[in-house]
C-alpha cells in the first residue's frame, strides 16, 4: 500500500504547524521547510480546513494554526479524509472486473490488511509525531 502525496503533505503540514503553536504559520514557510510546491500546499490546507484540522485566516498576516489539540487530531482521521480511494485491489473497485470475484479469498486478506493498518493510525495522533521537546506536545498532554 501507498500513500498519496497529498497525504505525505497533509500529515507533514499538520506536524510543522504544531511545532508552532504560539503563531500563524504560512503556506510559503513550510513550503520552504520541507522543499514541497506552494500549489500542492494550497490543496492540502483548504482540505484539511474543510475537514476541521486547520483553521485558516485569510489576508495579511494570515496564516493556518491547528483547529484543535494536536492529542486530538487523530492520524487516521486525517488519513480517511484526505486519502481519494483505498481500492488495494481490483476486487475493491466498483468496476470490479476481476475474473476471480466469488472464488478468490484476496479480498478478504486485504480488506483485513486495510483494517489492521487504519486501525494502527486510529491509535496514534499528531501529538505522537511531534518531538517531545516542542510546546506543542506538552501541550496536549
Amino acid at each position: 500500500m501507498r500513500l498519496t502525496v497529498m497525504t505525505d503533505y497533509a500529515l507533514r503540514l499538520l506536524m510543522y504547524v504544531g511545532q508552532h503553536p504560539g503563531r500563524l504559520c504560512t503556506i510559503a514557510e513550510v513550503a520552504r521547510a520541507y522543499d514541497i510546491s506552494e500549489a500542492h500546499l494550497m490543496k492540502v490546507t483548504h482540505q484539511l480546513g474543510r475537514a476541521g484540522f486547520l483553521e485558516t485566516v485569510r489576508g495579511k498576516g494570515g496564516g493556518m494554526r491547528l483547529a484543535a489539540r494536536p492529542a486530538q487530531i487523530g492520524l487516521g482521521a486525517v488519513v480517511r479524509a484526505i486519502e481519494p480511494d483505498f481500492g488495494l485491489v481490483e476486487c475493491f473497485n466498483p468496476c470490479n472486473r476481476c475474473a476471480l470475484t466469488g472464488h478468490c479469498r484476496l479480498t478478504g486478506v486485504v480488506s483485513g490488511a486495510l483494517a489492521a493498518f487504519l486501525a494502527h493510525l486510529d491509535n496514534c495522533t499528531l501529538a505522537d509525531l511531534l518531538h517531545p521537546q516542542d510546546p506543542a506536545r506538552t501541550a496536549a498532554s
